[in-house]
């Protein structure tokens, strides 16, 4: 049995080598998950890296997703993430493993006293310069509001969201790594054609988008008609890749971060 204590730091041309090709031991099961999540360990050429694996054999089955597509929605997730430049998505890609075909993504160690930046806190005790999304109460009737910061990184992660159409942001699929960079995990419900947006991000809700996202945006959108259009055409199907790029061009026409719509829940349950 390999032993891992620290996760090394890899380039992403190291990481993704590791992810393809490395040899595959599993560890055990991550028991949250509604899908079948797998942690295991991966060893190429001395290097020994944990990483999170989820095969498609282990996909539940639902009503608004092809079965079988969620592992290449969570690989198309981390290569719109690469073409933003913003490493938003941990390296991920698509390989056999022990239980088949699935998703493997570098897995992201968070210091144990590492930073927060979205959750539930008491009503009257929301830090300063954070965005309130919604209230709730704990069993005794005490008042809590789910809220998250104003924070540049996570700005960046909901103009993300909004281009993916990611129906699944939920706070614990927020992580940040050791050197405070800002990871957003759990994409296979992203890329659907009809509008699914739904995040705990709402804070800048009909605010301008900041000039870096403008120019993100101006880039990813020729991106899409080009070679990456052409990535994502390998894990989704022509209409989700056109209403990716027609996203796109609705943000920038808009120049604002989008609202919750009417007729799909704004928040994820549970939410954190």
């Amino acid at each position: 049995m390999t032993e891992l204590d620290v996760q090394p730091v890899l380039d992403e041309a190291d990481a993704l080598r590791l992810l393809r090709h490395g040899e595959f031991e599993l560890e055990g099961r991550l028991v949250d998950a509604s899908n079948t999540t797998l942690r295991g360990l991966l060893t190429l050429d001395g290097v020994t890296a944990r990483c999170v694996y989820k095969p498609v054999r282990g996909e539940r089955p639902l009503w608004d997703f092809p079965d079988g597509t969620l592992a290449g929605r969570e690989v198309s997730a981390y290569l719109v993430s690469r073409a933003t430049g913003w490493r938003l998505v941990p390296p991920t890609v698509l390989r056999d493993g022990p239980l088949g075909a699935g998703a493997c993504q570098l897995w992201i160690d968070e210091p144990e006293d590492g930073e927060q930046m979205v959750g539930f806190v008491p009503a009257f005790e929301l830090p300063i310069g954070w965005f309130r999304i919604a209230s709730a109460r704990d069993e005794e009737g005490n008042a809590y509001a789910l809220a998250h910061a104003d924070d540049p990184r996570l700005a960046r992660m909901a103009v993300f969201d909004a281009v993916i159409n990611n129906g699944d942001r939920k706070g614990g699929h927020v992580l940040v790594g050791a050197d405070g960079q800002v990871f957003g995990v759990d994409h296979g419900v992203s890329f659907n054609v009809d509008d699914k947006l739904r995040t705990v991000l709402w804070g800048w809700t009909d605010a301008r988008l900041p000039d870096e996202a403008v120019e993100v945006l101006e880039r990813l959108g020729p991106a899409l008609d080009t070679t990456l259009g052409e990535q994502l055409a390998v894990h989704l199907t022509l209409a989700e890749v056109r209403r990716t790029r027609e996203r796109v061009g609705t943000l920038l026409a808009a120049g604002r971060f989008p609202g919750p719509s009417e007729d799909w829940p704004a928040v994820p349950w549970p939410p954190i």
